[in-house]
């Protein structure tokens, strides 16, 4: 008889992660990351730039072709209190969803002014309402700037590139100084459709010459999309992983990747997520059967896989739901030994660091 499962709980997957390891700049060139080839143990060290060698022809690597927006905006409250918003999506017509940072929060009905308000060329936000409910975490406004302007064209001119809270330098700078490094490098070369707060990282470490390469290879190229929110940074609280509540994104699986999907399997080749927000596309796609809409999968040990065989992913934060979707992909125990690997071989962390390949575990 074979033994029960293991049954996780949060405090497995916590590690002693040295902050000088905490990429706070992104690699010089894109592809010159390193990539951690964890496929088997001992894992091999690698330049990103070999990825392509490391695949077969006839597989598919799929892409979350999400674009990060200027969602982070500064204002203050009637009061002159300062006030930060970071819009999380956007709803039907002037209304948006936001997270708020402020000393005091002010009541529904309340109007704050952002980028200096309407008045002096900003725009307004009159707060509505908590969002999803009554006692959800996030906040319903509706954005008043000039005749016409939609609240993608107000964050465009008045908002700045958000960035996760472990990137150091921007976290209380209205006006910072890398910011238009930031801005091409926290998005991905093939980025298209706009409604993410957060970049999918793993696929930060593409270029042109690499995707060349994988195209010389004959590795067929995919896309879907998965708005990444703000909620990804949110830390798990919960020592029992099944009380946690997952956040919900949109997201979408077009007819073609499943077109390039069928093709793949046809001819016997493997399903490459770049990105933990991809394997949730697609693992939601194949549970639910919808090509679009919202997704709370939470993927812990224990998931039964139906899409992805390989993955390409960045390093995670311990105690993370990111490093729960990994160790179910590619095993607990042998997810552990790479990240010990990785700290002892100094490879960089989380968003602007390196990144791993890792297999489906059978």
């Amino acid at each position: 008889m074979s033994p029960s499962p293991r049954t996780h709980t949060l405090s497995d997957f916590d590690f002693e992660l040295p902050e000088l390891l905490i990429a706070q700049h992104p690699a010089p060139e894109r592809s010159g990351s390193r990539l951690l080839d964890g496929r088997a143990l001992p894992p091999t060290d690698r330049i990103f730039r070999e990825l392509p060698q490391q695949l077969a022809p006839g597989d598919l690597l799929v892409f979350n072709d999400t674009r990060v927006v200027k969602a982070r905006v500064f204002g203050e409250k009637a009061s002159g209190g300062r006030l930060e918003l970071l819009i999380e999506r956007v709803l039907t017509g002037n209304e948006v969803v936001a997270h708020m940072k402020v000393s005091k929060k002010p009541l529904p009905g309340a109007t704050v002014h952002m980028a200096g308000g309407k008045a002096a060329g900003g725009f307004d936000a009159t707060l509505l309402a908590r969002w999803p409910d009554a006692d959800g975490p996030l906040f319903r406004f509706a954005l008043h700037g000039p005749a016409g302007e939609t609240p993608w064209e107000l964050m465009e001119r008045h908002g700045h590139l958000p960035l996760p809270p472990y990137i150091e330098r921007q976290q209380n700078a209205e006006h910072d100084p890398h910011e238009s490094e930031d801005a091409e490098r926290y998005q991905t070369v093939f980025a298209r459709t706009p409604g993410a707060v957060a970049a999918p990282t793993a696929a930060l470490h593409f270029d042109d010459a690499v995707l060349a390469a994988l195209a010389a290879h004959g590795v067929e190229r995919a896309s879907v999309t998965l708005h990444v929110g703000a909620g990804t940074f949110q830390p798990v609280k919960t020592e029992s992983l099944a009380e946690h509540r997952m956040h919900s994104e949109w997201y979408e699986v077009p007819l073609a990747t499943l077109a390039a999907l069928e093709r793949c399997r046809a001819r016997g080749g493997r399903v490459v997520a770049v990105g933990t927000t991809t394997v949730r596309t697609l693992e939601s796609w194949a549970r639910s059967g919808q090509t679009t809409g919202e997704t709370d999968i939470f993927i812990t040990p224990g998931f039964a896989f139906q899409v992805v065989d390989l993955l390409v992913t960045n390093f995670h934060l311990p105690k993370s739901t990111l490093m729960m979707l990994v160790s179910a992909f590619a095993g607990y125990e042998h997810v552990m030994a790479l990240y010990q690997h990785a700290i002892a071989q100094r490879y960089r962390f989380f968003s602007y660091g390196d990144s791993m390949l890792l297999e489906r575990t059978r």
